[in-house]
């Protein structure tokens, strides 16, 4: 009986770092090799470059960087050892996305990925030309045939490998996380893997990157189907298969593999991981938050304790008249509970100061929401103070429900680095924020109780301008990510007046999302790169 170690790789790169992503791979097969015996080492698709490059990749320069690191791989990687990496490359007068294989200080041969989507957050068809070719590499004995994350949604590509002979099929991933991914993506596994009837690893990349963001679980399926290993989600590390060969076929042995976790907790890791490696990669000292009493900047600032630690993290509470008492209390007892730097900054002086000057260009007028913006936009200018002063980035705190029908302040709440909560919607606020409560206690009971307010007037609360967020959600989760059209949203059941003044709101507020900060995405359809429509348009949105 013969058998061969393979290890998946799940790291996470810094886009544009090919120097220290190369040192990463270099790394990560030398411990591979100790800790694990490995024979061969998958690790995820661009892991040179990072994934997604973008626009670097039409620097000039990237391919000679990427010379250097391959020439870098061949020298310095462990020997008998088959290593299998993905990078970009320049072929051709053509711009390939590759998946190599190193063996020994020498490259056996490079692999085009076929499929390159060109929906949703990816644009590969701009950047890159489509491979049409398989390609199989025989290491002692085991014909791998190798292929690059989207050629698994298509049939082609793993029929192309399996009749050039492939034993066991080889996926690079660098698949981004949304609600329900994970099992899409084993669901897929199980599917290809029994239409071929070849063992299938995958490897898929882990960590943050912009908006995106990259939750692992790599897997190794047999030919039937069924999950042999797979790695932990949001944890970097080193995933052994045992390949044993069994009457001419290599089949995998069952290992380690991830129970099935709550959907409020696989989403809280999302959040966690975008910001951490957001803040961290682009080297901030830590973050500062506006905490206002109210269940969205409570629960970003657990989320920004989780991801960065309690002293990274810093609280400021910025009370106006309309600010009730159990809002400084909550603030201030979450602060508590969760040791973080906090301080109270009235922001009363700054905003009369503002009104005596605008007195004279406001007279006649009646009090609206400008008065209201002002509060937001002092509380702004505070935070950029402090951001400027002490290194620290400011995380702001709308939700997805708010900054799809504009209630958020330009300037203001809006002003900021980061959203950790960006592409979270309201209701999923409430159930994020429960969830973590049962974890350890981080938010106060009362402030997950209470009625929202932005409590920039008198007894406001956010169903004085919104239906409430059951509803809300559910139309803006039709209209957004199903496209529906407000008649077609009215039929499901929903009412017409609410209907129109949702989807107006969501259409009339575009420019606003424009000057949004970046977020994660978690969701089908973000705010983004994965939501492009025109600011000025006349498309009406009834049919």
């Amino acid at each position: 009986m013969q058998d061969l170690t393979l290890v998946m790789a799940q790291l996470d790169p810094l886009v544009g770092d090919i120097p220290g992503n190369t040192d990463r791979a270099i790394e990560s097969v030398r411990e591979a090799r100790i800790e694990h015996g490995a024979d061969i080492v998958v690790l995820p698709e661009l892991f040179l470059t990072g994934y997604p490059p973008e626009d670097l990749l039409l620097r000039p320069s990237m391919e000679t960087r990427l010379r250097v690191a391959r020439t870098r791989m061949a020298e310095k990687v462990v020997r008998d050892v088959l290593v299998i990496v993905g990078y970009p490359g320049r072929r051709e007068g053509q711009t390939w996305n590759l998946a190599g294989a190193l063996y020994n200080g020498e490259w056996l041969g490079e692999y085009a990925k076929q499929a390159l989507p060109n929906y949703q957050v990816f644009d590969e068809q701009r950047y890159f030309a489509a491979g049409t070719q398989p390609l199989v590499i025989d290491h002692k004995g085991l014909r791998l045939g190798l292929m690059i994350c989207e050629d698994l949604w298509d049939e082609a590509p793993a029929r192309q490998a399996l009749e050039a002979g492939a034993q066991l099929l080889v996926s690079l991933n660098a698949s981004p996380f949304h609600q329900d991914k994970p099992a899409e993506r084993l669901r897929l596994l199980e599917a290809r893997a029994a239409e071929v009837a070849l063992p299938i690893v995958y490897v898929n990349m882990i960590g943050g990157q912009d908006e995106l963001v990259f939750d692992g679980g790599s897997a190794c399926v047999d030919a039937a189907g069924e999950l042999m290993v797979q790695a932990p989600h949001w944890q970097v590390g080193l995933m052994p298969v045992q390949l044993v060969r069994e009457k001419g076929r290599w089949v995998p042995q069952p290992g380690e593999t991830e129970p099935d976790v709550e959907p409020e907790e696989n989403l809280y890791c999302a959040l966690v991981t975008g910001l951490r490696d957001y803040v961290n990669k682009s080297g901030f000292e830590g973050v500062v938050l506006g905490l206002s009493g109210g269940i969205d900047s409570a629960l970003s600032l657990a989320i920004a304790v989780d991801a960065l630690g309690p002293q990274r993290v810093h609280a400021v509470m910025m009370p106006y008249h309309y600010t009730a008492d159990i809002s400084r209390e909550d603030a201030a007892q979450q602060a508590e509970l969760l040791g973080v730097a906090y301080e109270v900054m009235p922001i009363e002086p700054m905003v009369e100061a503002f009104m005596s000057t605008l007195a004279k260009t406001f007279e006649g007028t009646e009090r609206d929401t400008t008065e209201e913006n002002l509060q937001s936009r002092c509380r702004g200018v505070l935070l950029m103070a402090i951001s400027n002063k002490k290194g620290l980035m400011v995380l702001t705190t709308g939700n997805k429900s708010e900054m799809a029908v504009g209630y958020a302040t330009l300037y203001g709440d809006m002003v900021g680095g980061y959203n950790a909560i960006k592409d979270v919607y309201k209701t999923w606020v409430y159930r994020l924020a429960r969830w973590r409560n049962t974890q350890s206690p981080a938010i106060p009971e009362r402030v997950i109780e209470r009625p929202p307010s932005a409590e920039l007037a008198p007894d406001q609360q956010d169903s004085d301008s919104l239906p409430d967020y059951d509803v809300l959600d559910a139309i803006l989760v039709s209209y957004i990510e199903g496209d529906m059209s407000a008649e077609a949203i009215i039929e499901a059941g929903f009412d017409r007046e609410e209907v129109y003044q949702v989807v107006r709101l969501v259409d009339r507020c575009e420019y606003k999302r424009r000057q949004a900060p970046v977020g994660v995405r978690v969701t089908r359809r973000g705010f983004g790169r994965d939501r492009r429509y025109p600011i000025v348009n006349g498309w009406q949105p009834g049919e």
